[in-house]
């Protein structure tokens, strides 16, 4: 883009040059169409060279309010999702299983105390002498809505695939990698950028989709969760919020 503003700057300083030296040396009767055209010249580059700088930095804006809403319902999903797997062992295969989920399903409150007995294999061993161990004894309390946990009031959830201001939604997968003999749940959901950014400048967009930077969303899309890697974080920065 520097390149390109140096090359306008630079066709513009020519041309006023050029009208300088029509003013100079050209006949009077030539000089008003040469003039004007020159002129027009200069008004056209510097219109170009103010909208190579003007329309990334609107990109940029409309770039980050719409990643800041997106990455929003990824968390909402990766907290729903974590949910599922606490609850029931795995990730949710699509978001109708996830949703339904989130209507019926309760965390089960627990208190976790140390208590000490009396070891019998121990003191059966020593001649009956009274030995003891330490245990960890796990009581239920009751039973709490995951809704309410995650989203209290809200009915958020049940709109959490759709990509804001989009017609579209989030493409989410779910299924096991298998490290050292054990097999652990993974899941993904994920958007594209040109989805996101349907309505900016392609070039523009080609461009985003090649970030690769620390403050940056490296890669052509949004996602949180990996189906290659056990994580479930996003892919964001966190100057767009929390990705862990």
């Amino acid at each position: 883009m520097l390149k390109i503003i140096l090359i306008a700057v630079a066709v513009i300083v020519v041309t006023i040059g050029l009208v300088w030296l029509i003013d100079k040396f050209i006949p009077s009767k030539a000089k008003p169409v040469l003039t004007i055209a020159l002129w027009a010249l200069i008004f056209f580059l510097g219109y170009l060279t103010y909208m190579s700088v003007y329309e990334p930095i609107q990109f940029n804006k409309v770039k980050n309010k719409r990643y800041a809403v997106v990455i929003e319902k990824l968390i909402d999903i990766r907290d729903a999702q974590l949910a599922h797997q606490q609850v029931t062992g795995q990730f949710a295969p699509n978001f109708e299983s996830l949703e339904k989920f989130l209507d019926t399903a309760q965390f089960t409150i627990t208190q976790r105390r140390d208590s000490t007995i009396i070891d019998e294999e121990l003191t059966k061993r020593y001649g009956g002498v009274e030995t003891t161990k330490e245990i960890t004894i796990i009581d239920t309390l009751g039973f709490k809505s995951v809704k309410d946990s995650l989203f209290k009031n809200s009915d958020r959830y049940k709109t959490m695939m759709n990509v804001p201001n989009t017609d579209a939604q989030f493409e989410m997968q779910s299924g096991v990698l298998e490290e050292n003999d054990i097999k652990i749940p993974v899941f993904e959901a994920s958007v594209k950028k040109s989805i996101i950014l349907f309505d900016q400048n392609k070039s523009l967009i080609d461009q985003e989709n090649q970030v690769i930077a620390v403050d940056g969303v490296n890669g052509d899309a949004l996602k949180v969760g990996s189906m290659n890697e056990v994580k479930t974080i996003g892919n964001w920065p966190k100057t767009y919020g929390d990705s862990e």
